[in-house]
């Protein structure tokens, strides 16, 4: 919608937020039934061992797919870089009052190369009251080591994280596309442990689909959220503006993977080294945005 994760409520494989906020220790979230095994009514379930819904996906591809064809336009680049077997932890930028760009990648790679893909998030989002079961029912797993061992080694799924965690999001429209610091590379030790490649991608139309003007603080607070944003949206739009993004033209690059020449399965690995891959990873998103930015004409039409 994962990948450390963060500061945030978007991506920490490490620590919480929402956890520390409350006082306790986050633990993995209990896995519900396999799919198509029977329930204690014997009838079937299509809800898998995360929580997730192939009934629901279809549901939401069904309604997004207007928005990310139309709306959005969205136009991948080295998409036949991402596997289409075995795990692989899918590391992007992130941006926008409410993030467009979750949706869009999870969407685009199921549509394209028919492989799911969950998305690594802070407990908040699965703590929620009934927003917190959709969220599951359409991906979403809380951001844990333990979750993210399972789905990349043991399953062989594709994984979405956002480093950046929630100062992705909340910055100003002023500050767009320039990449805050991704945690403590808590992503990069998950990868290793579990024996897979980190896919980087870059991601430009975010940014224009809900720009943040400004924030409060003192509401943030008041509220227990990480930001309340005054969105270019709602300045325009009034109300509406909660709900609709701006028809910015969306861009995807799919990097080259990042392969790891270690050992799997260790319980620690150099912080050194994790802390340099990390950075790399983070320059080479960057880099790729200053490119992709480079060479776009218009912010509607790319």
């Amino acid at each position: 919608m994962e990948p450390e994760l963060p500061d945030a409520p978007v991506i920490d494989l490490t620590e919480s937020q929402a956890a520390a906020r409350h006082g306790r220790e986050l633990v993995p979230v209990p896995r519900p039934p396999n799919p198509d095994v029977e329930d204690l009514e014997g009838r079937l379930s299509d809800v898998d061992g995360w929580g997730r819904s192939e009934h629901m996906r279809r549901f939401v591809r069904t309604v997004f797919d207007p928005i990310y064809t139309r709306w959005f336009r969205a136009e991948w680049e080295g998409l036949e870089r991402i596997p289409t077997a075995g795990g692989a932890l899918l590391v992007a930028n992130h941006a926008g009052a409410i993030p467009s760009d979750a949706p869009v990648i999870m969407h685009g790679i199921e549509k394209e190369l028919g492989r799911p893909v969950y998305g690594l998030a802070d407990f908040f989002f699965r703590s929620l009251p009934v927003a917190g079961t959709l969220w599951s029912r359409g991906g979403g797993v809380t951001a844990h080591p333990d979750n993210a061992h399972r789905l990349l080694h043991d399953e062989g799924q594709l994984a979405l994280v956002f480093p950046e965690g929630v100062k992705g999001p909340s910055k100003l429209y002023k500050d767009r596309y320039q990449l805050r610091r991704f945690g403590r590379g808590g992503f990069v030790e998950s990868a290793m442990r579990a024996g897979v490649p980190i896919v980087p991608i870059a991601v430009v139309g975010a940014e224009e689909s809900m720009p943040i003007l400004a924030r409060s603080g003192a509401l943030a607070r008041i509220l227990r959220v990480p930001y309340v944003p005054f969105t270019a949206n709602v300045a325009l739009l009034g109300p509406l503006g909660l709900f609709g993004y701006f028809p910015a033209k969306f861009k995807l690059r799919v990097l080259e993977p990042v392969y790891f020449d270690v050992a799997e399965g260790q319980e620690r690995y150099p912080r050194s080294r994790i802390m340099e891959e990390s950075e790399a990873i983070r320059s080479r998103i960057q880099g790729a945005l200053f490119d992709m930015l480079s060479r776009r004409r218009s912010v509607w039409f790319g």
